[in-house]
């Protein structure tokens, strides 16, 4: 899911809030306007803000750019704050996956849906670049949000750690192309090797609901608003990355130290 989706229908309410506002709480348009008293004057002093936001629509572009700025700020914030509270449960659960170089000095937390269709774009950039680097290490956090076959997916990834077979189901899953359901998934499951007996079996274990739903709280946590989201050394960031992007962000991550 793309945030900034969210965050511009966000902004298009707020913009619609804000002509409503205009139009009937008393305001100042110059420090020697009076403060329209009556419902007379509120309603003249409305349609008088109407007709300039008409004539003026940048207006309402630059309102809308600044409460993506504000909402981008506070994201951050919360996001950070989550980061520096949270580093057991980001950096360390032993019970997340682990992919790439598991000595690797810059490690990147990789919060996916299965079905996520911006996962599976970043997923490619992830996997060339972990490829090309050599030197990072990718935690995979499972976020099933997009319903019933993102659980069952995630159950798949998580169950598969037990036939040491995770980076190639995951690599698998992401990489599929037409609709997912339970059949799908296991028959993508059988192809990358894995048993399907033990696999549904493994699936079972109470222990992996207890991963997606800490996953979850972590997610929270963060702000983490949709996927994919990623922390990379100690900065959160939120949705679908290139491969430059990410080879900026490692390169960044290992300068902090």
């Amino acid at each position: 899911m793309r945030i900034i989706l969210l965050v511009i229908s966000a902004g298009l309410v707020a913009a619609g809030a804000l002509v409503a506002a205009l139009a009937t709480t008393p305001m100042r348009l110059a420090s020697s306007a009076p403060a329209p008293s009556s419902a007379g004057d509120r309603s003249a002093f409305g349609k008088s803000v109407r007709e300039y936001l008409l004539a003026n629509p940048e207006v309402l572009v630059e309102a809308m750019q600044e409460l993506e700025r504000r909402q981008d700020s506070q994201r951050d914030a919360v996001a950070q704050k989550g980061v520096r509270e949270n580093q057991a449960e980001l950096f360390r659960d032993p019970d997340s996956p682990i992919g790439g170089n598991p000595n690797g000095n810059v490690v990147v937390v990789d919060f996916n849906d299965y079905q996520c269709p911006y996962c599976k774009r970043a997923h490619q950039a992830v996997k060339s670049v972990v490829a090309a680097d050599g030197n990072v290490k990718i935690i995979y956090k499972d976020l099933p949000i997009l319903g019933e076959a993102s659980r069952i997916a995630a159950l798949a990834a998580l169950a598969s750690t037990k036939q040491g077979k995770h980076q190639a189901l995951h690599d698998a899953l992401m990489e599929h192309s037409g609709k997912l359901d339970r059949d799908r998934i296991l028959e993508i499951a059988v192809a990358t090797g894995l048993d399907r007996a033990q696999l549904e079996k493994d699936m079972q274990d109470p222990k992996l609901k207890q991963i997606i739903d800490r996953n979850l709280a972590l997610a929270g946590a963060l702000g983490v608003r949709g996927t994919p989201a990623f922390v990379i050394g100690k900065q959160f960031v939120p949705g679908a990355i290139d491969a430059a992007t990410l080879k900026q962000l490692i390169a960044d991550a290992r300068k902090a130290g």
